[in-house]
C-alpha cells in the first residue's frame, strides 16, 4: 500500500530506472526557456528604451509581413506606429505585471490586417504578442451576458464544493471544451484530486480520482502561480522558433514565462496525446498567493481560444479564487462563533488556577476542545501533559519552532512525518521515526497543532493519531511512467483501471474551527494571565510594604526595648550591692532571677534585631571557596565543637556562589547546632560536604521532586529529631527542649539559616530520626551556572 507520494529524489531515481524514459529530465526541463511559440501567433521582444527589436519569432513574415531576420536590430515601428509602441510600454507597466491587451485599430500593424496585441515586460525587454483577429462575432453581446451570468452563479455558491461545481459547468459553457475539471492540490507540491467535473457523456469520468504529483512538475507549478491562464490550441502544432535562438546578453533563450503563446514541453504534449486530448486550457486557482489548484479543460479536437475568451476565463479564475477566499472567511466567521464559546468554557475551567490539576486528570476539556488525543503545555522549564504523550524530540522541535513564531499564531500539520522529510536533515519537526507514518513512529502523533504563548519557546500543543485515508489513483503513484499508446510516457488511466491505495501517516485535518478555537483559547488565557498578574503585582506590593513595616517595627522595637531592660538589670544589680548581706535568701533569689530574665530578653532582642536586619540588607553574591567558608566558621564554632568532643569531617567542598558573610553565618549556626545536640556517648561526628540529590518540592512537599542539583550537606550523628517536629525547627524562637537544656539558646539560629538560604533563592530541608542523627541540606539558588 502507498504510504505517501514519492519525494522528488525518489521519483527521479525510479524514473531513470524505468526503461529509457528518465523522469528526472521532465522535472529539470526549463519549460520557460524552450525557445519557441505556438504557430497560432507571433512575437517580438523589444528594448523599451530604444524601440529596437532584439528577438523575433520566425513566422513574422507570414503573419506580420516582415521576416524575423529583417526585424531583429531594426525599429519596432516597422510593425506598429510609434504611438502604439508608446502605449504598449505604458500599458505593460512594471516587470512581472499582468500582460496588457492593446486596443489597436485595424491597419495599425503591418501588414494591414486585424491583430490582437498584448504586451508585458520580462528580463528588461518588452515582449509583444500578435494573434490574428477572427471575424466579428455577432453574438459578442450574448457572450458578455454569459460571462455575467457565470459570475453571478459563482457568487451564489455557498461552499467550496458548490463553488467548484459551478466553476466547471460555467467554464465549459464559455469555452466549449469536452471536459472541464476542478483539480485541487494536496499541498503546493503534492498530488491532485479531481473535486468537480463537467464532461461529455461518452468520456470516462475522472471525478474523485487522484493524479501523481509528477504530472505537474515544480517548474510548471511556478508558472501557474505567475499566469492565470495557459492555452494549448493543438498538441500536434509545430512550434515556431525564435531568431536569434539564444540572447547574446544572457546566453539563454528568451524567457517566455508570461507569454500566452509560449510553446509547450514535449513531455506534456505526449501526456495529452496519450489521454486522447488535442487541445487544453488551464486556469489557475490561487489562495493567498499559493496555488490551490487548477480549472483544467480538455478538448478532443484542436481549438482556437480567442483573447476575448481567454480574458473572460482569466477574469472568471480570479473571481473563483476570490469567492473561495470569501467562503473560507465566512466559514472562519461561523467557526469563530461556536469555537469562541467552546474556548471560553475551557478558559473558565482553567481560569481558577486548576490547569495543572486538569492536565493531571487527563486533559478533559483541553483535549476535547480540538478532538485531540493528547495535549502538552510547555512553560519555562516545566512541561505539563495529558492524554497520549509527546516524544522528547518532538517537544524540543516544537519549542524551536515556537521561538520563530509570533505569540498567538497557530501552526498545524496533519502530516508530521512529511514535515521532517521535507525539511531534510536537522530541520523541520522531529518525530520518533522521521519519514515514516505514525505506525513507524512507534505510536507517535500524525498531526500536531501548536500555539506559541510567548517568544521564548513556551507553547500549548495538541496531537492527533494517524487516520489512514483510502484513495483512488488514475495512475500508480509509485510507478508514474507507463507504456501508453505512443510509448513509455506519463500516462494516467481512467476510473476503469484505478489504483487503490491507503495513505498513511496522516491525521484528521485541523479545521478552520480548530485553529480559531486554539487562538481564542490563547487570547482568553493571555487575558486571564494578565489579570492575575495585575492582582499578583498589587498583592506583592502590599506584602512588600507590610514586610518593610514589620522589619522597621522589629528594628525599632528591639532598640527601644533594650534601654528599659538595661535599667531593670542595673536596678537589680544596684539593689543587691546596696543591701549587701542584709537581703534575705528569697529576695536575693528574686533579684538574680530578674537579672537572668533581663539578660535572656536582651539576647532575644538582639536575635530579633539581627533577623530583621537580614530582611533589609542586600546580598553581595560572588564565587566562594566552600572550604574557606568552613574554616572561617570553625574559628567561631570550633571551641564549642571541641568542648563537646565533636569531630569535623570534610567531604567534597567545591566553589559555590553566595554572600560570604551570610554563608559563614549558615555554617556557624549548623555547626553549633550539631555541637548542642551531640550524642552523650560514643563517637561524635559532623560532616560538611556537597552532594547531588533531588530537591523536594516547595510548599507542603507534595508533588514530584526536582531533578538532581548540587546540595550542601551538614550531617551529624547526634540525638536526631522526631519526624513530626521537622518543620518546627525553622520557626522563629521555637526550641524543641527547655531553655537550659542542650546548652540553651534563643531558638533563632535555624530560623536565621532558613531566611539566609531563601534570600539566596535556595531551599533548606532536613532528614533525621531520633537517635540516628540529623542531616541539613540546603541549596543556594541559581546565582551562577553549576560548574559540576
Amino acid at each position: 500500500m502507498e504510504q505517501q507520494w514519492l519525494s522528488r529524489r525518489t521519483r527521479e531515481a525510479e524514473g531513470a530506472a524505468e526503461g529509457g524514459f528518465d523522469l528526472a529530465e521532465c522535472v529539470r526541463e526549463p519549460i520557460h526557456l524552450l525557445g519557441g511559440v505556438q504557430s497560432c501567433g507571433s512575437l517580438v521582444a523589444v528594448d523599451p528604451e530604444t524601440g529596437v527589436i532584439e528577438v523575433a519569432a520566425r513566422n513574422t513574415g507570414a503573419l506580420l509581413g516582415v521576416e524575423a531576420v529583417d526585424l531583429v536590430g531594426g525599429p519596432v515601428t516597422r510593425l506598429v506606429p510609434a504611438e502604439a509602441f508608446e502605449e504598449a510600454v505604458r500599458a505593460a507597466g512594471e516587470e512581472g505585471g499582468v500582460p496588457a491587451a492593446l486596443d489597436l485599430p485595424d491597419g495599425a500593424t503591418a501588414p494591414d490586417r486585424g491583430l490582437d496585441v498584448s504586451a508585458h515586460r520580462r528580463d528588461g525587454l518588452l515582449i509583444m504578442e500578435f494573434e490574428p483577429r477572427g471575424a466579428a462575432d455577432a453574438g459578442a453581446r450574448g457572450f458578455y451576458q454569459g460571462v455575467r451570468r457565470a459570475l453571478a452563479r459563482l457568487r451564489s455558491a455557498g461552499n467550496v464544493e458548490d463553488c467548484c461545481r459551478v466553476a466547471v459547468r460555467e467554464v465549459r459553457t464559455l469555452t466549449g471544451f469536452d471536459r472541464v475539471v476542478a483539480y485541487r492540490f494536496d499541498g503546493e507540491d503534492g498530488p491532485g484530486e479531481v473535486v468537480a467535473e463537467d464532461v461529455r457523456e461518452d468520456w470516462e469520468p475522472w471525478l474523485g480520482l487522484w493524479f501523481p504529483a509528477t504530472d505537474i512538475p515544480p517548474q510548471a507549478r511556478r508558472l501557474y502561480r505567475e499566469n492565470w491562464i495557459r492555452v494549448i490550441g493543438d498538441v500536434d502544432d509545430v512550434s515556431v522558433g525564435l531568431h536569434p535562438p539564444v540572447r547574446e546578453a544572457t546566453g539563454t533563450p528568451l524567457d517566455l514565462s508570461q507569454a500566452a503563446l509560449r510553446t509547450v514541453s514535449g513531455f506534456h504534449l505526449e501526456y495529452l496525446r496519450n489521454i486522447g486530448v488535442r487541445s487544453s486550457m488551464s486556469v489557475s486557482v490561487l489562495r493567498e498567493g499559493r496555488l490551490w489548484g487548477l480549472i483544467a479543460c480538455h478538448g478532443a479536437e484542436p481549438a482556437r481560444i480567442t483573447p476575448e475568451v481567454r480574458s473572460a476565463c482569466e477574469m472568471f479564475g480570479a473571481a473563483f479564487s476570490l469567492q473561495m477566499s470569501a467562503i473560507e472567511e465566512r466559514e472562519r466567521a461561523d467557526a469563530l462563533v461556536g469555537s469562541t464559546a467552546r474556548a471560553a468554557a475551557v478558559a473558565e475551567v482553567l481560569g481558577g488556577g486548576r490547569l495543572g490539576e486538569d492536565l493531571g486528570a487527563g486533559g478533559g476539556p483541553l483535549t476535547d476542545l480540538l478532538g485531540a488525543d493528547g495535549v502538552v503545555l510547555r512553560r519555562a522549564e516545566h512541561t505539563l501533559g495529558a492524554g497520549e504523550p509527546f516524544a522528547p524530540g518532538l517537544l524540543r522541535a516544537l519549542e524551536a519552532r515556537a521561538r520563530t513564531l509570533t505569540p498567538g499564531v497557530v501552526w498545524c500539520t496533519d502530516r508530521l512525518a512529511e514535515e521532517r522529510e521535507e525539511a531534510g536533515p536537522g530541520g523541520g519537526v522531529e518525530t520518533a521515526a522521521p519519514g515514516g507514518g505514525a505506525e513507524a513512529a512507534g505510536g507517535g502523533p500524525a498531526g500536531v497543532l501548536m500555539v506559541p504563548l510567548s517568544g521564548s519557546g513556551e507553547y500549548i500543543a495538541w496531537r492527533r493519531p494517524e487516520r489512514p485515508m483510502p484513495r483512488q489513483w488514475a495512475a500508480d503513484p509509485s510507478a508514474p511512467v507507463r507504456v501508453g499508446p505512443r510509448g513509455e510516457r506519463l500516462t494516467p488511466r481512467g476510473s476503469g483501471a484505478v489504483f487503490r491505495a491507503v495513505v498513511r501517516g496522516r491525521s484528521l485535518p485541523w479545521t478552520v474551527g480548530d485553529r480559531v478555537a486554539a487562538r481564542e483559547l490563547w487570547r482568553l488565557l493571555t487575558a486571564l494571565v494578565l489579570r492575575h498578574a495585575e492582582v499578583l503585582d498589587a498583592v506583592n506590593e502590599e506584602l512588600r510594604m507590610r514586610n518593610v513595616d514589620l522589619d522597621s517595627f522589629a528594628h525599632a522595637a528591639a532598640h527601644d526595648l533594650k534601654e528599659p531592660l538595661r535599667g531593670i538589670s542595673n536596678a537589680a544589680t544596684f539593689a543587691m550591692e546596696d543591701a549587701g548581706d542584709g537581703l534575705d535568701a528569697v529576695t536575693l533569689r528574686r533579684l538574680r532571677t530578674m537579672q537572668r530574665l533581663a539578660g535572656r530578653m536582651d539576647e532575644l532582642l538582639n536575635s530579633l534585631l539581627h533577623y530583621a536586619r537580614l530582611g533589609r540588607a542586600g546580598l553581595r553574591v560572588r564565587e566562594v571557596e566552600l572550604g574557606d567558608a568552613l574554616d572561617a566558621a570553625l574559628e567561631v564554632a570550633g571551641p564549642r565543637l571541641a568542648e563537646q568532643r565533636v569531630e569535623v569531617v570534610r567531604g567534597t567542598l567545591p566553589r559555590v556562589w553566595a554572600d560570604a558573610d551570610r554563608l559563614d553565618e549558615i555554617l556557624v549556626n549548623l555547626l553549633v547546632n550539631a555541637a548542642k545536640y551531640a550524642r552523650r556517648d560514643g563517637e561524635r561526628r559532623v560532616e560538611v560536604t556537597v552532594e547531588r540529590r533531588p530537591v523536594p518540592p516547595a510548599g507542603d512537599g507534595a508533588g514530584t521532586p526536582a531533578g538532581p542539583e548540587r546540595v550542601v550537606v551538614v550531617r551529624d550523628n547526634g540525638i536526631g529529631i522526631p519526624a513530626e517536629r521537622h518543620a518546627d525547627v525553622f520557626d522563629l524562637f521555637r526550641r524543641l527542649h527547655g531553655p537550659t537544656e542542650h546548652g540553651g539558646g534563643t531558638g533563632v539560629g535555624l530560623a536565621l539559616v532558613k531566611r539566609i538560604v531563601e534570600r539566596h533563592g535556595g531551599r533548606i530541608w532536613l532528614e533525621a530520626v531520633p537517635g540516628g542523627g540529623t542531616a541539613f541540606y540546603f541549596t543556594l539558588g541559581a546565582s551562577a551556572p553549576d560548574p559540576a
